[in-house]
């Protein structure tokens, strides 16, 4: 599918999740931008994660500071046609997928471990 169509589905998902938020993290999600991308770029793949990835967050965590290791401000990447391949081709199973995974990956910049993201419910 088209990374525009992806994207046009995608999108209104992700301010619903936002909207669904509590306050307090409210504000801090709608301070990360959210990149739509069909694919992980060559120096995603350089780095180690698999080609299939669903999502990636990139940069220093919330109220972090850029430092030479990480010296990206910080971006949630959903990678759609990765995300519209998991779904098999289903609208309403993508769209859930978008969410879990833009929570997710949301969660990274927050600060939260695996551990802490999987018990809130968002792995």
């Amino acid at each position: 599918m088209q990374l525009a169509r992806l994207t046009a589905l995608a999108r209104p998902v992700i301010a619903a999740a936002q909207k669904r938020l509590p306050a307090e993290v409210r504000s801090a999600a709608e301070a990360v931008p959210v990149c739509y991308e069909p694919y992980p770029n060559a120096g995603i793949l350089a780095e180690g994660w698999e080609p299939d990835i669903l999502g990636l967050f990139v940069g220093h965590e919330h109220l972090g500071e850029l430092t030479d290791g990480q010296p990206l401000p910080p971006q949630i990447l959903l990678f759609l046609e990765n995300l519209w391949d998991y779904a098999e081709g289903d609208a309403g199973v993508f769209r859930d997928e978008v969410r879990l995974t833009y929570l997710h990956e949301l969660g990274h910049y927050l600060g939260w471990d695996e551990e802490e993201i999987a018990r809130r419910g968002l792995e």
